[in-house]
């Protein structure tokens, strides 16, 4: 079996409100949720299990997602309509700008939980 991604554990501050989030975001369904987690499922099956840890602070993460261009013109209008500040680089140095990278496009933005989320259209390889 070749490898795979299967799924990823990210926290949050407030499980419904992160799984709604990325639901409404990458216009992905909800999944089969048990125990502590909160599933969104991607187009490729992988899971986005968000769960609420028993700490106050959550430690910032990145986590990138590979979109097409029609997905990433609705997410970037989603992101402006709802006013989350987002950058055309990871240092956070260009404010309210998408970049050109790699032949593709992307941007970064916060998620509810404070994790640092990048959208792009092409692949870095």
């Amino acid at each position: 079996m070749p490898v795979s991604f299967d799924h990823t554990i990210i926290v949050s501050k407030n499980r419904e409100e992160s799984a709604r989030f990325f639901r409404d975001l990458l216009e992905c369904p909800a999944a089969p949720s048990w125990g502590p987690f909160l599933n969104v499922q991607l187009d490729d099956g992988t899971l986005l299990q968000f769960a609420e840890p028993p700490v106050e602070e959550v430690q910032m993460q990145h986590y990138a997602f590979l979109v097409d261009d029609d997905l990433f013109d609705r997410a970037y209008d989603r992101l402006r309509e709802r006013g989350v500040e987002h950058w055309a680089d990871p240092q956070m140095t260009r404010p309210g700008e998408t970049n050109t990278g790699h032949g593709g496009r992307g941007v970064y933005f916060k998620d509810p939980a404070g994790h640092a989320i990048e959208l792009l259209t092409r692949p870095y390889l």
